[in-house]
């Protein structure tokens, strides 16, 4: 009987031997130019570690001496370029950046040990491949030009001033923030139901500076009042069943809470009209409205998104005769000065109007007394890929500008820069569920003083904490 060939071409000399499979590269070579090529792979992890001390030693001395970094560097050239009076606003910004930088190299740092830890691990367990190789390459280069990417913390003159005024820009800083994958329950959670231990749909948050949570507890016809780490909230408007006596509500959507005079503002959705609940006290400020979004201007003026009428308006305080249109108004549809179903709102310094246009599945800009707004998150139609939403509710923005988007439709919370073509997940995106990392269905979205995020998780009729990662 013939003895059976098994062997096979080497990848390097080419020639019928009995080979050897890397699992890296996946090619077949003989016993003398497999240890060649091992060794090669030796070299080149040397070299990679060689880099990643190179880069050890470079972020060491920046951080021993941040004075010679370039931001400092920027701060002291107007400095310069100036006269005398300007010097302790030099100085005030300087502090500003010395303390804002020991975050950005830990943040960089945080990365760094992490691919130490993952080189030492290699060295120890001496097996890899081509494919580690490149993970740690790739890792090494990100880092690298985190480093290097000084435009992430920039100069913003005023140029309208005789000198021209600078202050920091700290772009980087919401760029790090992330939040842990598995969230607290902090309200409802205990199933569907009525007790004050319950929610019912919840539709929207509100959180004052103690971490208390006010809740519209949509299919409870309530506005509910958890304090800080209680087991169970309490009634602070409606609870009296569903309709539209003064006393009661239906179908909640949106609440805008005042704790100085104690005050309360609510779209009574399903009875169409925006209510004022004072101490216990109510008024009609807006009748006949299919109200669903509220918010507040930082000149007081309060804007309440229509459903119906696919618009949003703004109302002043006290006269609320006739508002004005400030998005939408146009009839139902998908162009630039339409809306289609707008739910929640939110309103800039700035004064320009964010709205969840539902079932265009996009988020949109109007800026004070724009004729059409612009697209900042989805408009890629209905679907679950970056560059889309699907049916978006809860919208917020932060002081850079950068765009919060519950959602709905795809279980996760969205953020998306102005501008960019696609968003990020910040949390969610599991999957429909109710564990401790997955969403099902989330509305209203909120953040507290410290930079927690709440999600309001509809249909799994709670609210969920997801803290964020210093």
């Amino acid at each position: 009987m013939a003895m059976a060939n098994n062997k096979t071409k080497c990848f390097t000399c080419n020639e019928e031997k009995i080979t050897y499979p890397c699992r890296g590269c996946s090619k077949e070579f003989c016993l003398m130019d497999l240890t060649k090529h091992q060794q090669i792979l030796n070299d080149e992890l040397n070299y990679i570690t060689n880099e990643y001390n190179e880069f050890k030693q470079r972020i060491n001395e920046q951080k021993q001496n941040r004075r010679n970094h370039i931001l400092i560097k920027q701060i002291d050239e107007w400095e310069r370029n100036s006269i005398g009076i300007i010097q302790q606003k030099a100085e005030e910004c300087r502090k500003i950046a010395m303390g804002y930088l020991p975050t950005y190299f830990n943040n960089i740092e945080q990365k760094f040990n992490d691919l130490s830890r993952q080189i030492k691990q290699i060295h120890q367990e001496n097996e890899f491949n081509e494919i580690n190789l490149t993970y740690l390459r790739n890792e090494l280069i990100e880092i690298t030009q985190e480093l290097n990417n000084s435009s992430k913390i920039f100069i913003k003159e005023n140029s309208q001033s005789f000198i021209s005024e600078i202050s920091i820009i700290l772009s980087a800083k919401s760029k790090f923030n992330k939040w842990k994958q598995n969230a607290i329950t902090v309200a409802g959670g205990n199933r569907q139901g009525q007790r004050l231990s319950q929610c019912n749909y919840p539709h929207v948050i509100f959180i004052d500076k103690n971490k208390n949570i006010f809740i519209a507890d949509y299919s409870n016809d309530r506005i509910v009042e958890w304090k800080y780490n209680a087991k169970e909230g309490q009634i602070i408007a409606g609870g009296n069943k569903q309709g539209n006596r003064m006393n009661q509500l239906n179908g909640p959507t949106d609440v805008i809470v005042d704790q100085q005079n104690h005050s309360i503002i609510i779209a009574d959705h399903g009875s169409r009209r925006v209510i004022q609940w004072f101490n216990q006290n109510q008024e009609i400020l807006i009748q006949n409205i299919h109200c669903w979004g509220l918010a507040i201007d930082k000149n007081g003026y309060l804007y309440v998104s229509d459903w119906e009428k696919h618009e949003v308006r703004r109302w002043k305080m006290g006269e609320y005769k006739r508002g004005i249109i400030v998005a939408g108004g146009n009839g139902q549809g998908d162009q630039l000065n339409q809306l289609s179903y707008p739910t929640f709102i939110f309103v800039d310094g700035d004064e320009s109007v964010y709205v969840s246009d539902t079932s265009n599945h996009r988020v949109m800009k109007w800026r004070k007394d724009a004729k059409e707004g612009t697209i900042v998150a989805g408009g890629n139609g209905q679907g679950e890929n970056l560059n889309q939403l699907s049916s978006p509710h809860g919208v917020i923005v932060d002081d850079l500008g950068q765009i919060y988007v519950a959602d709905c439709w795809n279980d996760r919370v969205m953020r998306w820069c102005e501008g960019k073509k696609e968003g990020e997940i910040v949390v969610g995106g599991n999957g429909e569920g109710n564990q401790s990392n997955q969403l099902n269905r989330p509305h209203g979205l909120s953040f507290d003083d410290e930079g927690n995020l709440y999600v309001a998780d509809f249909s799994n009729h709670r609210i969920e904490k997801f803290e964020i990662i210093l």
